[in-house]
């Protein structure tokens, strides 16, 4: 079966609703923490506010990094992290440190 081709503007808008519903779904899941998400996929909440940060600025739109990690996180990061950040485990340390010898 052929993928089904797409107009430019049908394309950018399933790709932005399939991107409001990954920050829908995270918002929710305040229980996977950032380093579960590195560890597992390479990629966090942090990761995604900087695509959306550097997006808007390939715009010529100046976003500050709390600006967009707040869109992404749903509230300001600070009080993101005093609700739901844990401390990382040494396991989740060491698979991050194993994983991410670069990051």
């Amino acid at each position: 079966m052929a993928v089904p081709e797409f107009d430019p503007a049908t394309r950018t808008e399933l790709e932005a609703a399939a991107f409001r519903r990954l920050v829908e779904h995270l918002r929710e899941r305040t229980d996977v923490q950032n380093i579960d998400l590195m560890n597992l996929a390479g990629f966090c909440r942090n990761c995604l506010s900087r695509w959306y940060r550097e997006a808007a600025e390939a715009r010529g739109i100046a976003l500050a990094d709390p600006d967009a990690r707040e869109i992404i996180y749903g509230m300001p990061y600070r009080e993101w992290q005093a609700r739901y950040q844990k401390e990382a485990s040494p396991e989740q340390k060491a698979a991050f440190a194993k994983a991410h010898s670069g990051h």
